[in-house]
């Protein structure tokens, strides 16, 4: 493993009150923490020169009615990633935005709002629509978003002439 996630992974499980922690490769681990925790977690990062928030994500754990918030930073001295991740309460989505450490979070709050209904409480901006216009249905990246009735509600039924999901001419 990298000496310098190893020693980051160790500063981070010494100051927080960390729940897991996972090599993903030699340069990239990850560390999961209670929601309470990743806001001073993700300064204290910062300070640590991880500069740079790649990307957020949602994963949407169904069965266990929980969202996980990944924050994936990137440390440009080093070399190497760190993914932050903390689980919440899939019924009632809500998690203060963290604009004020990573500015840039409006943009992937504002994703995550609208594929997965997390709201992210100060951040005004991540209700407004990105990508999904006029759109009026439950967020289609939540595993019990059904497509096929959201497009049989949506889009006339056609009927086609020709068999397309046969190989060959289709006929």
């Amino acid at each position: 493993m990298n000496k310098h996630i190893e020693s980051v992974t160790e500063a981070v499980k010494a100051k927080f009150d960390v729940l897991n922690t996972e090599i993903v490769r030699d340069t990239q681990a990850a560390v999961d923490l209670k929601p309470g925790d990743v806001h001073a977690a993700l300064a204290f990062l910062k300070a640590q020169g991880f500069r740079q928030l790649s990307m957020l994500t949602c994963v949407d754990w169904l069965e266990d009615k929980e969202f996980q918030l990944v924050y994936l930073l990137f440390d440009w001295d080093k070399g190497v990633r760190l993914q932050m991740r903390a689980r919440l309460d899939r019924d009632n989505p809500k998690f203060t935005t963290v604009t004020n450490i990573y500015p840039g979070a409006q943009y992937y709050e504002r994703d995550v709002h609208e594929f997965f209904g997390v709201e992210f409480e100060g951040n005004p901006m991540s209700y407004k629509q990105l990508f999904l216009e006029n759109w009026d249905d439950i967020p289609p990246m939540r595993k019990d978003f059904n497509s096929r009735a959201y497009s049989d509600k949506k889009f006339p039924v056609r009927e086609y002439k020709k068999d397309f999901t046969k190989a060959g001419d289709g006929k």
